[in-house]
């Protein structure tokens, strides 16, 4: 079987362009997402890992859904890479909400370095079957 030298290809991190300045003299990257779309929900799906769970800030302002993860980086000060595909940093990304989320009812969830946030729609953004008469 050959294996495509395209397949081998590592993702990578990209790091964060960020608007605003920050207080920490540190990498910030933006966390890779998927995102998945039901009839009740948006599920959206964030790899940060080395990220626990006491270190994730999930803040909602004006319509702003904004990720903060922090790496402890006392772990990685003595460790010399002997190889490394990606640079240890922060995770930062934000997303503008529509009226058509539940921001009431945002619910987070951290596991293995996967931050799991489920977006539930609003009543009036969900599908609705109209009965013909």
């Amino acid at each position: 079987m050959e294996t495509n030298k395209k397949d081998m290809v590592p993702g990578s991190k990209h790091e964060l362009e960020a608007k605003e300045e920050k207080t920490q003299q540190a990498r910030f990257y933006k966390p890779s997402t998927d995102i998945i779309e039901t009839e009740q929900n948006l599920t959206l799906y964030m790899d940060m890992p080395g990220v626990a769970k006491n270190a994730v800030e999930v803040k909602l302002e004006k319509n702003v859904l904004t990720v903060d993860g922090r790496i402890d980086q006392d772990r990685y000060k003595n460790l010399k890479a002997q190889y490394a595909e990606y640079n240890v940093g922060h995770y930062s990304r934000s997303f503008q909400l529509s009226s058509e989320i539940n921001q009431d009812k945002i619910l987070a969830k951290m596991e293995k370095g996967v931050l799991t946030l489920t977006l539930p729609k609003a009543e009036q953004a969900k599908p609705k079957l109209i009965s013909i008469q």
